[in-house]
């Protein structure tokens, strides 16, 4: 996977390169104990896929620029702050395999720095004028603590139909990654129909990485996830919902009872996803998410052809056929 991710990375590695020390010096700060932090985010940051969609967007609109670090520092800056007070709200205590920021600082530090992160995506927007990229990533922030509390809102009575779950993911998952395109095409073109085009095509791609990670969760894989979590946290996932659609009340009833009230149990947990594999939830899933990969294609597909638009459409294989 990691030679893949290189291939894809190669019509845009200079600029991946040069992001990594423009990113290193944006989070720098004057108080020591944030450095040290920062420090630690940074030697432990993902795959980069939000700014291989931000600069890989930039190019198959224009030249990538000054305004394209921008929007991929403040992608980064939002997302990565966006991590840490989720870890905050979910108590979780580790990332990625590594000890989370509050695990280690506690809750006020953790609290603090995600704040810190915010502000200072603001203010790189700002210093460079660049309103327009600013005001697109502000919508995904807020898309993102909406979607978040739509989903703490119907996981306590687990009622969340289809309708309501794409409309959670559009706003928690997706949200971001169709702001790393809409970014991206805006630091290199004004053409505001490729602009909607970009971010539709990044939603659709969100959608998909969702659901993919819903599927790990049934899953036989090590994927760096214990299987099962979120049942755990009573998330009502695509597998689950579709599975819970397809029994008779009774056993609908039953499942839901599991999930409230044993969701700490290791066997009632392995119940309720041998019910999901026997229900078909899986395939259903998998079917929705390749669907939303060919929408995400038709769309991207209507830009000129070129390396960059090659690999764009490469990631958006890598996310939807990723083992982890």
């Amino acid at each position: 996977m990691a030679n893949r991710l290189d291939q894809i990375k190669r019509p845009i590695a200079e600029e991946l390169i040069a992001f990594e020390k423009h990113f290193r010096e944006t989070m720098r700060s004057k108080v020591a104990l944030m450095d040290r932090i920062t420090y630690y985010i940074v030697k432990r940051k993902g795959k980069q896929m939000r700014p291989m969609f931000v600069f890989l967007s930039a190019k198959i609109c224009g030249e990538i620029n000054e305004n394209s670090y921008v929007a991929a520092s403040l992608i980064e800056l939002i997302h990565t702050a966006s991590l840490v007070h989720d870890d905050v709200v979910d108590e979780s205590y580790e990332r990625r395999g590594f000890f989370s920021i509050n695990a280690l600082w506690k809750n006020k530090i953790a609290v603090l720095v995600g704040d810190f992160f915010f502000a200072k995506g603001l203010l790189i927007a700002l210093r460079h004028k660049q309103y327009r990229i600013l005001e697109i990533i502000s919508n995904a922030a807020q898309a993102l603590s909406e979607g978040e509390l739509l989903q703490i809102e119907k996981a306590r009575r687990l009622d969340i139909d289809e309708a309501i779950y794409f409309d959670v993911i559009r706003q928690k998952t997706a949200s971001l990654i169709a702001a790393s395109c809409e970014a991206g095409a805006a630091s290199t073109t004004q053409e505001e129909e490729t602009l909607q085009l970009m971010h539709q095509f990044g939603e659709k791609i969100g959608i998909a990485f969702q659901i993919k990670d819903d599927l790990f969760d049934f899953g036989v894989d090590d994927v760096g996830k214990p299987r099962g979590i979120d049942i755990k946290e009573k998330k009502m996932t695509l597998p689950l919902i579709h599975a819970l659609n397809q029994a008779p009340s009774g056993e609908r009833k039953r499942i839901i009872r599991l999930i409230k009230k044993y969701s700490d149990k290791k066997d009632k947990v392995a119940e309720v996803i041998r019910f999901v594999h026997e229900s078909e939830g899986l395939p259903y899933a998998e079917a929705a998410m390749l669907r939303y990969r060919d929408e995400a294609f038709a769309l991207l597909r209507q830009m000129p052809a070129s390396d960059s638009r090659d690999s764009l459409e490469d990631l958006v294989n890598y996310v939807v056929e990723r083992k982890y």
